[in-house]
């Protein structure tokens, strides 16, 4: 049993679905990236296309084109890998890992996960003439922006800040806010900051995640869609005109989230045809597969 809380909105904002502690204060973690954008543009980074404001919203797997991406924006700013505040990891895509492992590459900060958003974060401080050293201080002004922005989007204060896996300050907000947030962002006006992030996520959807990714493949899967897990246990969700879900596993773990994540999407109408495979997770033993772990019927609906 993977015990947790979730929450769907509808269209307008409103409570459709909720079970468990939908309104306890969690650490979305990266969930919370796409909102943390929006205020990275307000504090007047530019981005040069939208593969880079998608990277600056997004989780990579450490990918060579992840990299690479990253690197130029770096660049572009005047400034270079050293000046990341993450830590150096090794990447999170399986094939490119052992690469580098046989090869004997040490972890690079590139190659950390969360690198695109440290890179967003140092160009909106260049833009804004802020110090790029302590950027990531939670008195920091592009941190003070970024803490009201989150708060502002999802209509409640932001109750606690801690410091995240990448370093960053890390913000906690209920799942119903995390939820409102995100919805925000897909009903936005066409041009707007808000609806640029999401804009720029569902196109470029590989720049999001990367190969296998849950979130890559449902955004190329289901039209619209907007997704971005967190670590913990943590996702959400939103479709315009459909509403949103965020989902938080008390566990912290990956395996039965994706099977409640498609729960609720069904429930703000994704047909369960687009969400295939990820409705159930298997459960392999010796050569086979013995059994699999699929959202509750209240949940499911």
């Amino acid at each position: 049993m993977h015990r947790g809380a979730l929450v769907v909105l509808a269209a307008d904002g409103s409570v459709r679905f909720a079970t468990g502690a939908v309104d306890r204060p969690i650490l979305p973690r990266s969930s919370n990236k796409p909102v943390q954008a929006t205020a990275l543009l307000a504090a007047g980074w530019v981005p040069r296309s939208g593969e880079e404001l998608a990277i600056g919203a997004g989780s990579h797997n450490g990918e060579d084109g992840h990299r690479d991406l990253v690197a130029g924006m770096l660049a572009a700013a005047g400034l270079g890998p050293d000046d990341l505040g993450c830590p150096p990891a090794l990447p999170q895509h399986e094939a490119t890992k052992a690469a580098w492992l046989v090869d004997g590459r040490a972890p690079e900060r590139l190659a950390m996960n969360c690198s695109g958003k440290h890179a967003a974060m140092l160009a909106a401080c260049v833009a804004s003439g802020w110090a790029t050293s302590g950027y990531l201080e939670r008195d920091h002004p592009l941190q003070q922006a970024i803490e009201a922005r989150l708060g502002e989007a999802a209509g409640e204060s932001v109750t606690a800040v801690v410091v995240d896996g990448c370093g960053a300050p890390q913000h906690a907000l209920s799942l119903t806010g995390l939820a409102r947030g995100v919805l925000s962002l897909v009903h936005a006006a066409e041009g707007s900051p808000e609806r640029s992030v999401a804009d720029a996520m569902r196109a470029h959807p590989w720049l999001v995640a990367g190969t296998g990714r849950e979130d890559t493949d449902l955004m190329t899967a289901v039209p619209g869609l907007l997704v971005k897990g967190g670590a913990d246990g943590v996702h959400v969700a939103a479709l315009p005109g459909g509403g949103a879900v965020a989902l938080k596993l008390d566990d912290g773990g990956d395996r039965g989230r994706t099977p409640a994540l498609c729960a609720g999407l069904q429930r703000i109408g994704v047909p369960a045809e687009q969400l295939g495979r990820w409705l159930l997770t298997p459960v392999s033993g010796g050569d086979g597969v013995v059994g699999e772990v699929r959202a509750a019927p209240a949940i499911a609906g």
